[in-house]
Formats: C-alpha cells, sequence, structure tokens
C-alpha cells in the first residue's frame, strides 16, 4: 500500500474540534499519552507494516 499524503479526512475540521476536544483538562503528560496511544490504535489498524514504515519516515521528514 503506498502511504496517502494529500487531504484524505472526511470531515477534517470536524475531526479537529474532536482531537482538540478530547485533550481538554489534560496536562502535558496526559496529552502525550494520549497521542502515544492514538498512534498506536491507529497504527495496529493500518497494519501494514511497509506502510507504517513509510508513515514514519514522512513524519519524520515533513516540516
Amino acid at each position: 500500500m503506498t502511504l496517502i499524503l494529500a487531504p484524505n479526512i472526511e470531515d477534517p475540521d470536524g475531526f479537529y474540534d474532536e482531537l482538540l476536544a478530547v485533550h481538554e483538562g489534560l496536562d502535558k503528560a496526559q496529552s502525550d499519552a494520549l497521542n502515544a496511544r492514538l498512534i498506536l490504535v491507529l497504527a495496529n489498524h493500518i497494519g501494514e507494516r511497509e506502510t507504517l514504515s513509510q508513515a514514519l519516515l514522512a513524519a519524520r521528514t515533513e516540516n
């Protein structure tokens, strides 16, 4: 599977609002832990190791 880097989220503004809301009331450590768990949940959903490697590389090199 080729990693999709073009915008591809249905209702991106709604998703962003929901992402911000789930962090409300959390301190930095709790917010960081939530982000880590979210990454692992989504990585598990994707499942394909090659795609995950592409995502890691893209996240590291994108500015």
